[in-house]
């Protein structure tokens, strides 16, 4: 748990978000999930996904595993729930270094990568991104 605290932190200081003037509290029966067909679902906790710079929620099934691709965003995240992978398109699936709750990654934008649940259980993890989101797959 000690990468939490810095990696909300570093959310909250980079650009594109913006001050509020009233204090925002969601319990967890507030979000608005929004499931896409391959099954990964989103709860949007500021800013609109689609447009521009967002923060979310984002809990894939146990056993996802992201074909090659790229985001013309930086990504950042913080797994709260289960165990992922996050590895270089180019590199080897089986050396890619596990993470867990508590976790932090960052993902440049531009890089062809993959990105799987590898728990027994489905993964949640906290996402900013400074700009829209896409999903472009690349030839491996």
């Amino acid at each position: 748990m000690k990468h939490v605290l810095p990696a909300l932190l570093l959310a909250a200081a980079l650009p594109g978000i913006e001050e509020a003037d009233t204090i925002t509290l969601l319990d967890s029966s507030d979000f608005a999930w929004q499931r896409t067909p391959e099954g990964v679902s989103f709860a949007p906790l500021h800013g609109d996904r689609f447009v521009d710079t967002y923060q979310a929620l984002v809990e894939l099934p146990a056993g996802t595993v992201s074909p090659p691709h790229v985001k013309s965003a930086n990504m950042f995240g913080v797994l709260l729930r289960g165990e992922m992978i996050h590895y270089a398109a180019t590199d080897d699936p089986h050396t890619a270094r596990r993470v867990g709750a508590g976790s932090y990654y960052s993902i440049p934008a531009g890089l062809p990568h993959i990105s799987a649940c590898v728990s027994d259980t489905p993964c949640l993890a906290y996402l900013y991104q400074d700009g829209a989101f896409d999903f472009v797959p690349v030839s491996p």
